[in-house]
């Protein structure tokens, strides 16, 4: 029991030189002194193993909202994520002073059919109050077999009453890009990235390939809304499609290994044609990176709203228990020097969402049709 208490107060900074080997002791002893109480008194039996592990993970938490402690069963269900499949509901969620929040959902998932916003808080899910639970309970809740359905409780801003969603759990195949003509007497081919997962570059790189056989192709929407990011070294590879050289973007860590900064190599593969990038609140991490570097470099004009503010970089650390930790190592800052962090990538041309239109690329698709426009000029 003291080697985990001592593991768990020194992820809490204790070798900072303000902090006596003395005071580390007593907290040390405190704590030990709080699990006592707790085993002794506590009105109901309790399971020590599960205090620590929600102790580790409130120590995690407590540095920012991104940092995270997984047992090694929502680890394994973790490491399907990245590779495109995974079950689910299909969104992306974070942390925002100790609330559930929606970064994005995905196109094509329950949570997307269903009505489910960027920037909407998750308060119940089914029977159970999210207040006071972590982002990985949150998550294991959600999760269950596939056909079954879970009822989900959401809070969205300028609504008065509380929201009510049924939705039916599926694995989420995740094609991360698709795309087409559009407004063929313009000739603009739209791409719409949903994730940067580990083929995202590939996929993307044959479809650009493909357009740029046509010859009459004079420009490219590139639609990154709801796109909750993914992989850095995937937003770094689709960035350089489109830039000839140039900072693409830099990571700053405690350690010399986690600064970085990372540029193009010289080929625009579209060959310096026009681009608009689409963004919106739900526009995190990756894509900030690859929406903020066209637009510090006037690689193309940004469209939409502000993006999420996701400027961090997470490492996953695998833990001999078959857990894992997800820990915040470095951040990140664009071309220009700027951090998005808390602020997101702002557009060149502010567009917002009409309605409670939640269909990307429909009819009453405003922001992709104002950028359609755009071609004219």
């Amino acid at each position: 029991m003291k080697k985990n208490l001592i593991f768990l107060l020194l992820l809490l900074n204790l070798n900072s030189t303000a902090f006596s080997k003395n005071e580390l002791y007593e907290k040390i002893d405190l704590f030990g002194e709080v699990l006592e109480n707790i085993k002794k008194d506590y009105v109901d039996e309790v399971d020590q193993s599960k205090i620590m592990d929600s102790a580790i993970n409130g120590v995690l938490q407590s540095l920012d909202p991104y940092s995270a402690y997984m047992s090694p069963e929502l680890f394994k269900e973790m490491q399907t994520d990245t590779r495109g499949e995974f079950g689910g509901l299909g969104i992306e969620i974070g942390m925002e002073a100790g609330v559930v929040k929606v970064i994005s959902p995905i196109d094509d998932t329950p949570a997307a059919e269903a009505g489910i916003k960027a920037g909407d808080y998750i308060v119940k899910i089914g029977k159970n109050q999210v207040q006071g639970k972590t982002l990985m309970e949150a998550v294991k809740l959600m999760r269950g077999p596939v056909g079954t359905s879970i009822d989900l409780t959401i809070r969205r801003k300028n609504v008065k009453k509380p929201l009510e969603f049924k939705i039916i759990r599926k694995i989420i195949e995740v094609k991360s890009v698709n795309s087409e003509i559009i407004s063929k007497e313009k000739n603009i081919g739209y791409i719409r990235l949903k994730s940067f997962n580990e083929n995202s570059d590939k996929q993307f790189l044959d479809i650009i390939k493909n357009f740029e056989k046509n010859k009459k192709i004079k420009g490219y929407v590139l639609d990154l809304r709801n796109n909750p990011g993914g992989l850095l070294t995937q937003a770094i590879n689709i960035t350089d499609f489109f830039l000839n050289d140039g900072e693409i973007v830099s990571t700053k860590g405690r350690n010399v290994s986690e600064t970085r900064k990372f540029f193009a190599r010289k080929g625009d593969e579209v060959n310096g044609k026009p681009i608009v990038v689409l963004i919106n609140n739900g526009s995190a991490s990756a894509a900030e990176i690859f929406a903020g570097a066209l637009k510090d470099h006037k690689r193309a004009i940004i469209l939409g709203e502000s993006s999420y503010g996701k400027g961090s970089v997470q490492s996953i650390i695998p833990l001999k228990n078959g857990g894992g930790i997800r820990l915040t190592i470095s951040k990140y800052y664009l071309p220009s020097g700027k951090s998005i962090s808390e602020v997101g990538v702002t557009p060149d041309i502010l567009v917002e969402e009409i309605g409670e239109n939640f269909k990307i690329k429909s009819e009453k698709d405003n922001q992709l049709n104002y950028a359609i426009k755009l071609f004219n000029s």
